[in-house]
């Protein structure tokens, strides 16, 4: 039993490095990591905007990011949207629609990445895609600040909860662990959402699951990785200079592309070995 799981594990793993091999994963998140780069900062900005109808200041929301983000490029990032937040609020609120616009081409790269996992062709129209890629980036806006609220004030929350059951033995190392646990669930909610929707094929949304799973634990620990690197023991500084900071950013959305287009390649591998396909690779292209 143990033998035929190990060599289902192996083919599956062979059939995954042939798809990220053909399909040039590397190139791939290379051009997706410059359109996220590209609308990274039109997306923080929609995300302040969101941040000034809450109760939440910017700066515990860039303190959460710090913990995932590497402190050169968090520097780099505080210093940009400082500059470009000096406007009004409501300048920034009336642009919300164009921001929105701009911070979804992101979601739209993800789309071709996704296509290309799953050899289709794209042939929805233009105001589908971005239909499909405002409201991937407005949905994701909204989850990751009530994932911020959540851990900002979740120990607030389990203090009322608390109170309200009584004082239960052993509420608060549980509410510990659903307070960091839900926007784990959240974020691979989110994933899922985007491997079922983006791509120009029908699968079921538990098709996506896998893949959402891998990009969630992938993401956190590549990040977390890599931000422990950058600190501790790469000096970018010192070969890239003052571009320093935004090289780590590159790299660090390089690494969150990578890792998003493989966990639709996942899926896709999984889907191709459920349909009978030994390749791993659809027979013919979607037109």
């Amino acid at each position: 039993m143990i033998g035929k799981y190990a060599t289902n594990a192996f083919d599956f793993g062979y059939r995954l490095f042939v798809r990220i091999r053909d399909d040039e994963v590397s190139g791939i998140g290379a051009q997706l990591a410059y359109y996220l780069l590209l609308s990274f900062f039109p997306f923080l900005i929609f995300l302040v905007t969101l941040v000034g109808y809450v109760d939440l200041s910017i700066e515990e929301m860039l303190r959460l990011a710090r913990r995932v983000v590497p402190e050169a490029a968090m520097n780099t990032v505080e210093g940009i949207l400082s500059e470009v937040t000096k406007g009004s609020g409501a300048l920034l609120s009336i642009g919300m629609i164009a921001t929105l616009w701009t911070a979804s081409r992101g979601i739209n790269a993800v789309i071709k990445g996704l296509n290309k996992a799953y050899d289709v062709e794209e042939n929805r129209k233009f105001w589908q895609i971005r239909l499909v890629s405002m409201l991937s980036t407005l949905v994701l806006g909204v989850v990751l600040l009530v994932s911020v609220l959540l851990l900002v004030f979740g120990h607030w929350i389990g203090g009322q909860l608390d109170r309200l059951l009584s004082y239960p033995p052993g509420f608060e190392r549980m509410w510990s662990l659903i307070q960091y646990s839900i926007p784990l669930v959240v974020l691979t909610a989110v994933f899922s959402a985007l491997y079922w929707i983006a791509p120009n094929r029908q699968i079921r949304l538990r098709e996506a699951i896998p893949g959402a799973i891998f990009a969630t634990v992938g993401w956190i620990v590549t990040s977390l990785a890599f931000s422990f690197y950058v600190n501790n023991f790469g000096n970018f500084t010192k070969t890239y200079g003052s571009l320093g900071g935004i090289i780590i950013l590159l790299t660090w959305l390089y690494l969150s592309s990578i890792i998003l287009i493989v966990g639709g390649e996942i899926n896709a591998t999984l889907k191709a070995g459920k349909a009978g396909n030994p390749t791993g690779r659809q027979a013919t292209k979607k037109t």
